[in-house]
């Protein structure tokens, strides 16, 4: 198998585990740990991993990974988190959903919710919830962010004040070890906070890759989240704090 196969496969494992070993990629393509040694070297050099003890890590940087990258990761993990979500979403609400491939699923599972009123400044889950003819949709306006179909700036903010709405779920670009939420974009981060201030409650929807990656703005923490679904288990420290604070922490497995 050339390296060219290797490359694309190698980043995909890193995106969806957050963390690759030498070891574990030698015999999982069957070569040595000096190929897997040069590959991950090439792939650092081109910016696309940093090497660490070891293995590789995806970059820390400053910018999200692409947006059909994103889509195409842990289907499975955000299926389920999805059902799980929709399931305690009632009919006859007011709901808000944010930008996100994970709250874009939340929406497919909503297509047979009652009369519900949604807000949402991403254009995808717009798209989703027009085969549901019992869910009124309204879009925030704002600058269309071409990269995912978001909409984000100040006329979005400013649309998301005129409502109190009585759910909303959002999703994120990253969870820190302390429990603090995290996006990319500045921009998007002042849309987030404004939607947790406008809520009367708020669900949190991210699989466990999140706390594997870092992103450098902070949209609150769990601490201002009600429940937050997600696929594994939280490390022992930060399910405690999430008991003093009362945020409920739905497993979806």
């Amino acid at each position: 198998m050339s390296h060219s196969i290797r490359h694309p496969e190698i980043l995909e494992i890193a995106r969806r585990e957050g963390k690759v070993s030498v070891e574990t990629l030698a015999a999982h393509f069957g070569v040595t740990l000096q190929t897997i040694r040069r590959d991950l070297a090439d792939l650092a050099g081109a910016g696309r991993l940093e090497r660490v003890h070891g293995g590789a890590i995806l970059p820390s940087g400053t910018t999200n990974i692409g947006y059909q990258d994103r889509r195409a990761l842990n289907q499975d993990a955000k299926r389920a988190i999805a059902r799980a979500c929709a399931a305690r979403l009632p009919g006859d609400i007011s709901l808000f959903l944010n930008i996100g491939t994970t709250t874009e699923a939340v929406a497919q599972e909503l297509l047979h919710h009652a009369n519900l009123m949604v807000v949402t400044n991403n254009m995808n889950v717009a798209n989703i919830l027009l085969a549901n003819r019992d869910c009124q949709i309204i879009v925030t306006g704002g600058t269309l962010r071409r990269a995912d179909g978001g909409l984000i700036g100040a006329l979005a903010t400013e649309t998301i004040r005129q409502f109190k709405f009585d759910l909303a779920v959002i999703g994120c670009s990253a969870l820190d070890g302390d429990g603090d939420i995290l996006d990319f974009d500045i921009q998007e981060v002042g849309v987030s906070r404004a939607i947790l201030r406008q809520s009367r409650r708020t669900y949190l929807v991210a699989d466990q890759s999140k706390f594997k990656r870092s992103a450098p703005a902070r949209i609150g923490s769990l601490a201002e989240i009600d429940a937050f679904f997600t696929d594994r288990p939280l490390p022992p420290d930060l399910a405690a704090r999430c008991a003093d604070w009362g945020t409920e922490i739905v497993i979806c497995p």
